[in-house]
């Protein structure tokens, strides 16, 4: 096996943008799914040469997120359940629509050894410190029955909130083989971040979270043309404070792009995001729930050299998603920038 510094290995922030974003933005309006529409696993953290090998040492990666999405019926009504707001059995018709913006920022220091682990394969840790603010929109009508008496409810709400998000601690191994990159990668939430169980937005999760997945990237440095593949699996822990438990998701992030020169890259990112089982706990009101969307949009990045020894990498992209069930629908953007130890210049590509 071969170890090779792709694209000059400033492209670190595949990586580390995913362990950036894992639990910060898991209770953001935009990344609704689960659990009053609220998933562990945001789409969009692996892209471009995400299983590419990158040069051992410290790196840190900054990341502005933005997100804005709109739901109907289904997602407003989980999220009140979710909320604790709705106890018991009933049955009705809900009109409403719920709206959520999100704006967070993260830090994300990660250091990748130089010693090889498993088969020569190169290790990464990684954790994130989270500070953003969320902000959810509902109105709405209700009509059902609880028992034999019927009734009509019209009301709206909205909810801010400004704080922390939950601790994540993430980490990968990547092998590298000529043109072809291969990453398997393992994440857990600890839900310290700003969470109560009431609120429309929060910034925590309010439980526990497994997840894990393998990658692959093929990149050829002589025509700069790249594809990487994430394909990722969520296990969810019982939220104590609601007694409510996500089913398992899945998820899979993708990404096409081309080094025009070796510095600029131009391409196309997506994502497609599906629960494979019912939600459940005594504290589940709406059935099954099983979540989907998709994504897809365009990015460029550049690498900026620093000096001999650091250089820097800023990437744009963003998603608009189609084809949701029982998730908000809405489009997000991902201001990436990272810190890397520079390659030997010999490893650039050409």
């Amino acid at each position: 096996m071969r170890r090779r510094t792709v694209a000059g290995g400033v492209l670190h922030n595949a990586a580390v943008a995913a362990s950036a974003l894992l639990l910060g933005l898991a209770g953001a309006p935009g990344a609704q799914a689960d659990e009053g529409g609220v998933s562990f696993w945001v789409p969009g953290f692996f892209g471009s040469l995400a299983a590419a090998p990158v040069q051992p040492g410290w790196s840190v990666t900054t990341i502005y997120y933005h997100s804005s999405v709109d739901a109907g019926g289904d997602v407003a009504f989980a999220r009140q359940v979710a909320r604790g707001n709705l106890k018991a059995n009933f049955t009705g018709n809900l009109q409403a629509a719920l709206k959520g913006d999100a704006d967070l920022g993260f830090v994300s220091p990660s250091y990748t050894f130089a010693s090889p682990v498993l088969f020569g394969g190169q290790l990464t840790l990684a954790t994130l410190g989270a500070y953003g603010r969320t902000v959810g929109d509902v109105d709405a009508t209700l009509t059902g029955a609880l028992g034999p008496i019927g009734f009509t409810v019209s009301r709206g709400a909205s909810d801010t909130t400004v704080g922390f998000a939950d601790l994540p601690l993430f980490a990968n191994v990547r092998w590298n083989s000529g043109a072809h990159n291969y990453m398997t990668y393992v994440a857990g939430n600890i839900p310290v971040g700003d969470y109560e169980a009431k609120r429309l937005a929060n910034m925590g999760l309010g439980h526990s979270a497994l997840d894990g997945g393998f990658g692959y990237t093929y990149f050829d440095p002589k025509s700069g043309n790249e594809f990487s593949a994430v394909l990722g699996f969520t296990y969810n822990f019982e939220n104590f404070h609601t007694d409510y438990q996500n089913g398992v998701d899945m998820h899979l992030d993708w990404a096409a792009s081309k080094f025009i020169t070796k510095q600029l890259q131009v391409g196309l990112v997506g994502y497609a995001y599906q629960q494979l089982t019912c939600d459940g706990g005594s504290g589940n009101r709406v059935g099954c729930f099983e979540s989907r969307v998709f994504g897809v949009g365009p990015q460029v990045g550049y690498v900026i050299p620093l000096d001999k020894d650091y250089q820097g990498y800023l990437n744009l992209k963003g998603y608009r998603e189609f084809e949701a069930e029982h998730r908000a629908e809405g489009w997000n953007v991902w201001l990436t920038f990272s810190i890397s130890p520079a390659p030997p210049k010999a490893a650039h590509m050409q």
